[in-house]
């Protein structure tokens, strides 16, 4: 049995909590609430927080989906500013958005996250 999955929904985010350590915390919980906060206030309405990954050595790796190319260049002032919240260094903060096209997904809630989860290869495709 694993361990070291949860998943989480935070408004239209439907996030997959992986930690290298065993089961995500509750202060891994409180950081993806100010992640998700921060992808909100500053990326666009397609902007979606897949999963958050907790390395052993306090490091996240957040992965985000859009249908909105810009969003790319919120990630490096968002990797910062969510650094400086949580007390960390800046190289324990990485934001990979990855931007797929809108034929590629199917905007309609709840069909959105899942999709956009499948293309990054968080969850598995439907069979």
């Amino acid at each position: 049995m694993e361990f070291e999955y949860d998943w989480l929904t935070l408004g239209q985010h439907r996030i997959r909590l992986r930690s290298t350590k065993g089961f995500p915390t509750e202060t891994m919980h409180t950081a993806v609430e100010v992640i998700r906060l921060a992808i909100d206030s500053n990326m666009s309405a397609r902007a979606r927080l897949v999963e958050v990954v907790l390395r052993q050595e306090s490091a996240y790796e957040i992965a985000v989906g859009t249908t909105f190319a810009e969003d790319r260049l919120c990630a490096p002032q968002l990797e910062a500013a969510i650094a400086t919240v949580l007390g960390l260094q800046l190289a324990q903060i990485n934001i990979v958005v990855t931007v797929v096209t809108q034929e590629e997904v199917d905007l309609h809630f709840g069909v959105y996250e899942r999709m956009l989860a499948e293309k990054l290869g968080v969850v598995p495709p439907i069979q």
